[in-house]
C-alpha cells in the first residue's frame, strides 16, 4: 500500500526532553518501611551520582546515607525483619554473581553475607518468627545447582541446610521456617511438585506439570496445613489454588479463563491471602480479605492510574503505596489504616512533572493465523497550534469518534495520528518495540524508552506477540519453536496493522529491542529485510546454537524445558540455524546499530561479535558499541546516556526525527568497534 508521509513539524511538538531526564538516575525510589515502622529508607544518589540507600526518621526529616557502594549503584535492597538491619544485593560489572551485603542502620557497618568469588546468592526467605537468619539459595558446591543455606545475620556464619540433587529450580519455605517444598525439572521440558513432611521425611511428587504447563508453591498457611499454589493444570490460564496437604485436594481461590494469576498479596504474620491481582490491559485487583477491603476502596481514590502496596509495618498499621501512570513519575505515599489517610511522600523523577508527556493506548489486533495479540501504542505529543486551530487528536484505533486526550499535568498537549477514516493515508515514523523474554510482557504504564521515542516524533507500538507471559498457556505455548517464525509473524502483522490504521509511514519504520528483543531485530533486518528502515539491538543473540551453547551454568536445569521451547541444540542443530540471524546476513539491506555489555552472563559478547564481524567482513552497515563494565543491559547511568544518544542519532539519520546532540559523558565505559 502507498502510504502519503506525514511529517511532524518542530513547532508542534514540545521541547526535547533532555535524555538526562530520561535516562539518569532516578532522584529518590523503592521507599521500604522498617518493620517497626519508625525507618523509611529508599534508594537515590549520592554526592558522586551512584545510586546508594538511604535512610530517613519516619516523621523526621534526617536523612542520610548508609551505604557506599563505589561504582555500580545499588538497585535491590530490603530490610531484614531486626529493625536495626537491611540488606542489599551487588554484582560485579553485570556478571550476575550477586553478592547479598548486610548493612547495620546505626554504624553504617557493611558485612558481605555471601563472600564467595565467582558464586550467585538468591534470597530465598526472610520470617518474623526468625529475624536474626535467612535462607540463601547459593551455587558454592557446584556452579550448576543452588543448594539452601542458612545465614546468621548477626554473625555472618553460614550453614548447610538442604542439598540440590541437581534439578531443583526453586525452594519454598513453611511458616516454622523450614524448607518443605520444591520445584524440580524433569527431563521432558517439564516439572515437578515436590513436598516432604518435615525436613527428615524423603521428598515425594504431589503433581508433575507437563512441558506446556506451569505451576510452583506460592506459600504455606500459618498452621502448615494448606500450601497455596499457582498452576495452569486442568485450565488455561495459570490459577491461585489452595492444597489440602492431609487430603491433597485442590480448591481455587483466584482465577480467569485468560489471563494469567499476578500479584499474590499475603498478610506477613497470619500468611493470609489478601488480594490477587490479574494484569490484562491494566492490573486489576481482586480484593479477597475482608479487612482490607475499605483501604483498598480509600487508596485507589489518592490518585489516578495503578497502585501497588509496596511496603508494610510488621503491626500492619502503615503502609507504602506507589502510583504509577503512563505520563508522569511513579508517586510514593504513607498510607494510615487506622485513620485511612495518605501522605505524600516523593515521586521518583520530580523532573518529569509539567512536561509534555504521551499517554500509552491499550490496543490489539488480529494476527494472520486468528490469534488476538495485544500491545500499547504510544504516540508523539503535539502542541496545539496557537492560531486558534483544531487541536489534533488521537483517533481511536477501532473506528468510532476520536477523543479528545486531556492535557498532561494541566499543560496543553494532545497526542497526534493521522486520520484513519478518508482522506490520504500517511502516518509518522515508528519504532516497533520489541520485549524480552521472550517468556515476559510489556505493561502499561510510564516507560523511559516510549516517552523519549514519542518525544522525538516516533510514534512507538509495544507488542506481546504469541509466546509472552500472562495471557494463559494456549498463548504462551503459540511461540513454541517459532522463534522467526510466527512469533515475527506476529510483528510484522504488527507493522501493517499500524499501516492499515494510518498510523505509521511503511517507509520510515524501526525495529528495536533488548535481550529477546534484540534478536528481533536481527530477524527482523535478515528474514524480512524489506519491511524496516533500520533496526537497534542491545544484547541480542544472533546464533540459537552458540546461545545454547554459552548459556550460564546455573541454567542447566532448565535447558530441557529451552528445548522444549526453542529447539534441541543436540538434535536439531539445522533448525536452530534456519532460525539464527548469523547465517543470513547476505538478505541485510538496512543499517544496524548493536548495543553489547562485554559481562553478560546470559547473552555473551561473543553473540554480538560475531555478527559485527561478519557484516563488517561483508561491507554491511552496522555501529557497534561495547560497555566494558555491563551485562545484560546497562546499570549505570553513564553507559546509558551514552547509549541512547548513539541510538537517538541513529534513528535521526534514518527515520528522521528529531535528536539531542551527543554531550561529553564523563564516565562512560563505551567502546565503539
Amino acid at each position: 500500500m502507498q502510504t502519503a508521509s506525514v511529517s511532524l513539524e518542530a513547532n508542534q511538538l514540545p521541547p526535547l526532553i533532555p535524555r538526562e531526564i530520561l535516562f539518569g538516575n532516578p532522584e529518590r525510589t523503592s521507599p521500604r518501611l522498617s518493620p517497626d515502622g519508625k525507618y523509611l529508607a529508599y534508594i537515590a544518589p549520592d554526592e558522586k551520582n551512584v545510586l546508594q540507600v538511604w535512610l530517613r526518621t519516619v516523621g523526621i526529616e534526617d536523612d542520610r546515607v548508609i551505604t557506599a557502594d563505589k561504582k555500580r549503584g545499588i538497585r535491590i535492597f530490603f530490610w531484614t525483619y531486626n529493625a536495626d538491619r537491611l540488606i542489599y544485593m551487588q554484582d560485579s560489572d553485570g556478571d550476575e554473581n550477586f553478592h547479598l551485603f548486610a548493612v547495620n542502620i546505626h554504624s553504617n557497618l557493611v558485612r558481605d553475607l555471601t563472600p564467595f568469588q565467582g558464586v550467585k546468592a538468591q534470597p530465598m526467605g526472610l520470617d518474623p518468627k526468625f529475624p536474626d537468619e535467612m535462607i540463601v539459595g547459593m551455587n558454592l558446591n557446584n556452579p550448576q545447582k543452588f543448594d539452601v543455606y542458612r545465614v546468621n545475620l548477626k554473625n555472618g556464619a553460614v550453614e548447610f541446610d538442604t542439598d540440590n540433587p541437581g534439578n531443583i529450580v526453586s525452594w519454598t519455605a513453611d511458616a516454622e521456617f523450614q524448607v518443605r517444598a520444591a520445584i524440580a525439572s524433569t527431563p521432558d521440558g517439564g516439572s515437578d511438585f515436590l513436598f516432604r513432611e518435615t525436613t527428615d521425611k524423603e521428598w515425594e511428587t504431589l503433581r508433575h506439570w507437563g512441558p506446556d504447563e506451569e505451576g510452583g508453591p506460592v506459600s504455606f498457611s500459618a498452621d502448615g496445613k494448606t500450601l497455596y499454589i499457582e498452576g495452569n493444570h486442568d485450565a488455561n490460564a495459570q490459577r491461585l489454588l489452595a492444597l489440602d496437604l492431609s487430603t491433597r485436594e485442590e480448591s481455587v481461590i483466584a482465577e480467569d479463563p485468560q489471563y494469567d494469576v499476578g500479584g499474590v498479596m499475603i498478610q506477613p504474620i497470619t500468611r493470609v491471602i489478601q488480594a490477587v491481582s490479574f494484569y490484562k490491559d491494566k492490573q486489576e485487583w481482586n480484593v479477597l480479605d475482608e479487612s482490607i477491603a475499605e483501604d483498598f476502596e480509600a487508596i485507589a481514590k489518592v490518585r489516578p492510574g495503578e497502585f501497588a502496596i509496596s511496603s508494610r509495618d510488621l503491626a500492619d498499621k502503615n503502609w507504602l503505596v506507589a502510583y504509577l501512570t503512563d505520563n508522569g513519575p511513579v508517586y510514593y505515599y504513607a498510607y494510615n489504616r487506622d485513620r485511612k489517610t495518605s501522605t505524600f511522600l516523593f515521586s521518583n523523577q520530580p523532573k518529569l512533572e509539567g512536561l509534555h508527556l504521551a499517554p500509552m493506548q491499550p490496543v490489539s489486533y488480529e494476527a494472520q493465523d486468528g490469534l488476538t495479540v495485544h500491545g500499547y501504542l504510544t504516540t508523539p505529543p503535539v502542541i496545539p497550534p496557537v492560531d486558534g486551530g483544531t487541536p489534533p487528536v488521537i483517533p481511536p484505533v477501532d473506528g468510532g469518534t476520536p477523543p479528545v486526550i486531556p492535557p498532561v499535568h494541566g499543560g496543553d498537549s494532545s497526542s497526534f495520528i493521522p486520520p484513519v477514516d478518508g482522506g490520504d493515508r500517511g502516518g509518522v515514523p515508528t519504532v516497533l518495540l520489541v520485549h524480552g523474554g521472550p517468556w515476559a510482557r510489556d505493561y502499561w504504564g510510564y516507560d523511559s524508552e516510549a516517552q523519549w521515542l514519542a518525544n522525538r516524533g516516533y510514534a512507538v507500538l509495544q507488542v506481546n506477540f504469541r509466546g509472552s507471559t500472562g495471557y494463559g498457556k494456549a498463548f504462551l505455548n503459540a511461540g513454541n519453536r517459532e522463534w522467526a517464525a510466527k512469533m515475527h509473524d506476529d510483528l510484522i502483522d504488527a507493522v501493517n496493522w499500524l499501516v492499515e490504521k494510518g498510523i505509521s509511514d511503511r517507509s520510515k519504520i524501526a525495529i528495536m529491542g533488548g535481550s529477546y528483543g534484540g534478536y528481533a531485530t536481527l530477524v527482523g533486518l535478515t528474514f524480512t529485510p524489506d519491511v524496516f528502515a533500520c533496526g537497534v539491538d542491545i544484547v541480542g543473540p544472533s546464533n540459537l546454537i552458540t546461545l545454547l551453547q554459552t548459556i550460564p551454568p546455573y541454567w542447566e536445569p532448565l535447558k530441557a524445558s529451552m528445548y522444549h521451547r526453542i529447539g534441541n541444540m543436540e538434535t536439531e542443530e539445522e533448525f536452530l540455524k534456519s532460525r539464527s540471524p548469523l547465517f543470513f546476513i547476505d538478505r541485510i539491506k538496512k543499517p544496524l546499530l548493536i548495543g553489547q555489555g562485554a559481562n553478560d552472563p546470559r547473552v555473551k559478547q561473543s553473540e554480538s561479535d560475531q555478527i559485527v564481524e561478519a557484516m563488517q567482513k561483508a561491507g554491511l552497515p552496522v555501529e557497534y558499541a561495547l560497555y566494558t563494565d555491563e551485562g545484560h543491559g546497562f546499570a549505570r547511568p553513564e553507559n546509558r546516556l551514552h547509549f541512547f544518544a548513539v541510538a537517538e542519532e541513529f534513528l535521526s539519520k534514518y527515520l528522521g526525527g528529531r535528536f539531542e546532540p551527543m554531550t561529553d559523558i564523563q564516565g562512560h565505559s563505551a567502546v565503539i568497534k
